[in-house]
């Protein structure tokens, strides 16, 4: 294996850019402002939210998180949408999902503000990343093409195998990855749980992007040599040696198939890193657009 395509190290350079956005909007007297709000208490969704905080305090940006019980209306919740929409204090915000079952989240995501939906999940910014006009791409998808581009990794003209379609990671990720310009014009072939044969088409990826959700799902056999392997999933299985009882393994048997990829991505740090990084990106550039 020739490259282990670090997130943590990419994140690493792109905050070093922001910085200096920020450093610019703030003499002139704009702080990016990045709201999350959550619904219940879900524990991973607390770390998540969490670790933007965090990382927003490190940036010199403005964080708020609003935590709200698992049982508020549909209501009351857009009311709390409408406010963060009529806040110039924020720039930038999501609602963390997944929602309860009583809230209808297409409802939710259509009353965020485009202009403030950093998550880039609202229709109106899914048709804009359609037609090649983005005004935000969403963060994951994001990340993973950052890494391909700061990896130096050539697209233009590769065969991309996505391997799951879902809304926030497969479907845009394959709509980026086809566009005309830097860090795209790739040949794309979308998997997913209905294809016959996942592993003829794998096989066959210059570049394979995983996001299916299942560990080591993606083994050896499924690679074809010296392709590039970008991992997006994180699942939990046990592991009675390490002190929790379990640990985090990609879609990817790792393992194994770093030995005939040229270049391959961790399970952690890898596009974990890049998601929040990506979503610190959009907030600043939310910011700069507001002031112009």
């Amino acid at each position: 294996m020739s490259g282990l395509i670090s997130g943590n190290e990419i994140s690493l350079s792109i905050y070093g850019e922001l910085k200096e956005r920020i450093a610019a909007l703030r003499s002139k007297g704009t702080v990016p402002g990045l709201a999350v709000v959550l619904v219940g208490e879900d524990p991973a969704s607390q770390v998540y939210v969490r670790m933007k905080g965090k990382k927003c305090e490190e940036l010199g940006m403005h964080s708020v998180t609003i935590v709200v019980p698992a049982d508020t209306s549909e209501k009351d919740l857009l009311k709390k949408v409408d406010e963060l929409n009529n806040d110039s204090k924020i720039h930038g915000f999501l609602i963390q999902l997944p929602l309860p079952k009583h809230i209808d989240e297409d409802k939710v995501i259509n009353a965020i503000d485009p202009k403030k939906d950093v998550d880039g999940f609202h229709p109106q910014n899914v048709g804009r990343m359609l037609i090649g006009d983005p005004m935000f791409l969403p963060a994951t998808p994001a990340g993973v093409q950052q890494m391909l581009i700061r990896s130096n990794i050539d697209i233009a003209g590769k065969h991309v195998v996505i391997v799951g379609r879902s809304n926030i990671v497969g479907k845009p990720m394959a709509a980026m990855l086809m566009q005309k310009g830097k860090g795209a014009d790739a040949t794309v072939t979308v998997v997913h749980s209905r294809t016959k044969d996942i592993q003829e088409h794998t096989r066959r990826a210059d570049i394979l992007i995983v996001a299916i959700g299942k560990a080591r799902f993606i083994t050896k056999d499924m690679v074809k040599e010296g392709a590039v392997v970008i991992d997006v999933g994180t699942n939990r299985i046990d592991d009675p040696t390490t002190e929790k009882g379990s640990r985090l393994v990609g879609d990817v048997d790792f393992e194994n198939v770093k030995n005939i990829a040229s270049a391959i991505t961790p399970v952690p740090g890898g596009v974990g890193p890049m998601t929040i990084c990506m979503l610190m990106f959009n907030t600043v550039t939310a910011a700069e657009r507001s002031i112009k």
